[in-house]
């Protein structure tokens, strides 16, 4: 290990302290230390994400996806990155939580490019949806959103797309929740609130589609 990339895991590891999560191994840091030269050579040239210092990196990007990936359910087989950007939560997700079959749907073409890089790079099987997630067919297990554009309406669509029994989560405000909540409509339940610890009034939210019963 460089002395490089055993500074990002010292890091990493104690930002997820102050966070009150539990260290990664040297297996999974060396991976996200593999994404974040990847995002600051990538951002260089298109903007993946206007955060672009490590520091900023590390504590908003990895440590809230990191956390997220531990919110998630036992039992969740597919998950879907509706408008993944950079790949945030989903390919964290993928890192964590490596039983989980990963789908990142970005429709900005650069967007979608680096995701495939980033996927190829880091040796992980998440797969590329090159195009808008509501033109997905299928339904998923889990499907997260984060920091994604007209965000109510992505809660609208995005929650089409959850199996009855499956996970609508999101990363948003505390001052935005409820608003979110009521735009994924009345068959969701919301079970669990987790504030993301040292970011201010940032939330996990997650919500469990209903299973309807027969008549």
């Amino acid at each position: 290990m460089s002395e490089g990339s055993e500074t990002v895991q010292l890091r990493l590891n104690a930002l997820l302290a102050e966070a009150g999560l539990d260290p990664l191994d040297s297996e999974p840091c060396a991976r996200f230390d593999a994404y974040l030269s990847l995002l600051i050579h990538w951002n260089a040239r298109i903007n993946l994400t206007s955060i672009r210092d490590k520091e900023g990196i590390l504590s908003r990007h990895f440590v809230e996806s990191i956390a997220c990936a531990r919110a998630l359910p036992a039992g969740i087989a597919t998950l879907l990155d509706f408008g993944s950007g950079a790949g945030f939560p989903g390919i964290p997700i993928s890192l964590c939580r490596p039983e989980i079959a990963v789908t990142l749907a970005e429709s900005q073409g650069k967007k979608a490019a680096f995701l495939q890089e980033a996927t190829r790079t880091l040796g992980i099987s998440a797969n590329i949806h090159a195009g808008r997630a509501e033109a997905l067919h299928v339904a998923f297990d889990c499907v997260t959103l984060r920091a994604v554009d007209k965000m109510q309406h992505a809660v609208q669509s995005a929650a089409q797309l959850v199996r009855p029994g499956g996970w609508l989560v999101f990363m948003t405000t505390s001052g935005e929740l409820a608003g979110l909540q009521q735009a994924a409509g009345t068959a969701y339940l919301w079970r669990n609130v987790v504030p993301m610890s040292g970011s201010g009034d940032r939330v996990i939210t997650l919500g469990e589609r209903k299973i309807s019963l027969p008549a």
